[in-house]
């Protein structure tokens, strides 16, 4: 019939067992996630880092970059959390303002879809149904991944972004060069690497795997002669566009999200510098609001040092001297003592003087301190002059002791000029700036300068923190420049009447607007600089024990009975991870030396197949696994969760290689199946044996416990009435 359309048609292909491992995945991580109702293990950690979200509180968290902390933020958000709960022990209770459904909801079901991930990914290195199957199976039942996405903790979110990076690079390596699709899945890897490596930096060494074989991939195109080489250009330009400026991208607007939510003054102000400080509202910016920007003769001032270790500290003095002799019998000056002090205080007030004058006011109009120019420093409340000498430093007998000078009448002459280095001029001009200039003070007498050493001084000085005159100090070392952080121009002439002024809050308005590329470079390097201290933690352990799971980790314990929560895996899977990746080694070095030898014992297809699954399942365990063995921190088991992920991936991989190349007959391929099967009963009999530790619901006896407890080295907790 004229003027007849054809119906709007779409097809749409529902893939049942995906369907169905999603639905497994989300009930074994969501079901019962608000039980226990108390802090579980580092939910004590994690939380307090979401309380300051949620008060807009800055801090510093030297583990990771910020955006693993907002998506548990966001969670809390939803939740309408209003940050106010007591982060302080482990197993306290939940008030009711927590909502801990919704604040553990979030990492649940990113380890929910990280089952139907390894389904997809398996699919993408060109595997069966069956055999990706087999993947979400082993994944599904993996204990210590159940455990670890049911509660607000980072590594599930981790694993969730990792897979989706390497699934959707492999799908745009298969998908037909026509599509235009594949662009998206190009940009989808390139996004979900960002957000791995912003939710922890071991997010860092897949981004560096995928970039192999983004690499290798390019490489390949380069050697395709059937491609233009426009085409090759585009596609070289659009995956460092999509998998390097993208990512850099993102993870720059993780941290600009970051600081503009945090925006108040915090607990971990002092680590930052006062310029940055003075950007956050409240904390010091309240103590600086209306400073005068340029210092001056007679201007009063605390020294900060630039440095932030061991500990941020300014420029102090107080009454009372040197030691006559040390504990090793060297002498001193005896003169008064010149500290670091890590608090703020009065004495740590000092007055730019003009050793050509006497006056210890600011002139009108004020005569500005510039780069080179020559000045004395003047204690405030001691009135004595910052002095350095040929008198070995009470801690660092090879630098100058600094003091304030004292005269007493004996042959050892005052030393007290200061030359002023302005460091960082080029940027900030040749003033002296309040908060912006960077500082280096030279002892005019013996070139000496002005340094922290960082020793702490024994109980004689207060174990406050060395200050030193370094007559070997060369290149840019923070600990030898200091900056203006509180100041005020000088108006008492009467030593008292200074007192009294040097105790009244600073009152004149500078304006400290750092932009963002400096607040986040200076927020990078101290989070990659702050060095913590270890310590040994009951459930700390090496990457050796990891491997066979000689050890796990007490999450929870019911405060009345014997129902708790591990950190333990599946006992069956581990085992076969294990035999899967020697048995994938060894293939390959096999097939490798035959095929040198010019002897291919399988299809050239099937050999491409198995090294590109062992590029990205085994490489995702290596890269996972190894850099832990270089690392001084302490470690725990859940940091092998992400290595765990890709060996379990290696498992069906080489289950289907044997099945498909080396059984050669109907008859062993059908016993192989039936060993599959019996390897997967064992699989599920093991999940459900350690279930009561994954999920903490079932109140155990003594002997129902001691069964469970599968290895002598496991610390399983029991509660004696």
């Amino acid at each position: 019939m004229l003027g007849s359309k054809l119906p709007l048609t779409a097809k749409v292909e529902i893939n049942i067992l995906l369907l169905v491992v999603t639905f497994f995945g989300l009930l074994t991580r969501l079901y019962g996630i608000q039980f226990p109702r108390a802090v579980v293990f580092d939910e004590v950690y994690y939380g307090q880092f979401v309380s300051l979200y949620m008060k807009q509180v800055f801090f510093v968290d030297e583990s990771g970059p910020p955006f693993g902390h907002m998506i548990l933020a966001l969670g809390a958000y939803l939740g309408g959390f209003d940050g106010n709960f007591v982060w302080n022990r482990i197993g306290a209770e939940y008030s009711n303002n927590v909502p801990v459904w919704s604040l553990r909801v979030i990492p649940a079901l990113s380890g929910a879809m990280c089952v139907p991930l390894g389904y997809l990914l398996i699919q993408e290195l060109g595997y069966s149904h069956i055999t990706a199957l087999m993947a979400s199976l082993l994944l599904l039942l993996e204990n210590s991944l159940i455990v670890q996405s049911r509660f607000m903790l980072l590594e599930s979110i981790l694993i969730f972004f990792l897979l989706l990076a390497v699934v959707s690079y492999l799908r745009f390596c298969n998908a037909p060069r026509c599509s235009s699709v594949r662009w998206a899945w190009l940009a989808l890897s390139g996004v979900a690497s960002a957000c791995a490596v912003g939710v922890k930096y071991m997010g860092l060494f897949t981004y560096l795997l995928l970039l192999g074989l983004a690499i290798f991939h390019v490489w390949q195109l380069i050697g395709d002669k059937s491609l233009h080489l426009a085409v090759v250009v585009r596609h070289i330009a659009t995956q460092f566009l999509a998998l390097i400026v993208l990512p850099v991208a993102l993870y720059l607007a993780f941290f600009y999200g970051h600081l503009n939510i945090l925006y108040h003054s915090g607990p971990h102000d002092q680590m930052m510098s006062s310029a940055f400080q003075a950007s956050l509202e409240g904390g010091l910016s309240r103590i600086t609001k209306g400073q005068p920007l340029e210092v001056a003769y007679g201007s009063q001032v605390t020294l900060r040092s630039i440095s932030s270790k061991p500990v941020p500290c300014w420029l102090h003095s107080h009454k009372a001297n040197y030691p006559i002799r040390y504990e090793n019998g060297r002498g001193s000056s005896h003169q008064q003592q010149v500290t670091c002090y890590p608090f703020k205080d009065v004495n740590n007030w000092w007055i730019i003087k003009d050793p050509r004058r006497q006056d210890l006011v600011v002139s009108s109009p004020p005569r500005v301190v510039h780069h080179g120019d020559i000045i004395q420093l003047l204690h405030g409340m001691t009135s004595r002059f910052l002095n350095t000498h040929d008198v070995a430093a009470p801690m660092s007998p090879h630098s100058q002791e600094v003091s304030c000078y004292v005269d007493f009448n004996v042959s050892m002459p005052m030393q007290n000029l200061w030359r002023v280095d302005i460091l960082n001029r080029d940027s900030e001009g040749e003033t002296w700036k309040t908060i912006l200039s960077e500082v280096r003070l030279v002892h005019v007498n013996t070139s000496a300068v002005l340094k922290l050493s960082g020793a702490s001084l024994p109980d004689w000085g207060f174990r406050q923190l060395e200050v030193i005159g370094d007559k070997v100090y060369k290149g840019y070392q923070q600990t030898g420049m200091w900056n203006v952080e509180e100041h005020r121009y000088g108006r008492s002439h009467e030593q008292k009447d200074r007192e009294l002024e040097l105790n009244s809050p600073t009152h004149i308005d500078i304006s400290c607007n750092l932009s963002f590329f400096a607040r986040f470079l200076e927020l990078q390097w101290r989070m990659l600089s702050i060095k913590v201290e270890e310590s040994e933690h009951k459930y700390s352990s090496s990457p050796v024990e990891w491997i066979t799971m000689d050890t796990n980790i007490a999450y929870w314990l019911h405060p009345l009975n014997n129902a708790q929560i591990h950190l333990i895996g599946n006992f069956v899977t581990w085992t076969m991870a294990n035999v899967a990746l020697v048995m994938y080694g060894l293939l390959f070095l096999v097939y490798l030396f035959r095929r040198c030898r010019k002897m291919q014992d399988i299809p050239e297809a099937s050999w491409s197949q198995i090294v590109q699954a062992g590029a990205v399942c085994g490489g995702g365990w290596a890269v996972n696994y190894l850099p832990f063995f270089t690392m001084e921190k302490t470690l725990f088991l859940y940091h092998y969760l992400p290595a765990l992920t890709f060996q379990i991936l290696l498992i069906p991989i080489v289950l289907d290689h044997i099945h498909s190349h080396i059984l050669r007959s109907p008859s062993q391929r059908l016993a192989f199946g039936g060993v599959i099967l019996a390897a997967l009963c064992a699989v599920f009999l093991a999940y459900y044996s350690m279930s009561p530790f994954t999920y903490g619901h079932v109140e155990m006896t003594p002997d129902q416990i001691a069964k469970l407890r599968w290895k002598e080295s496991w610390d399983i907790l029991l509660r004696k009435h």
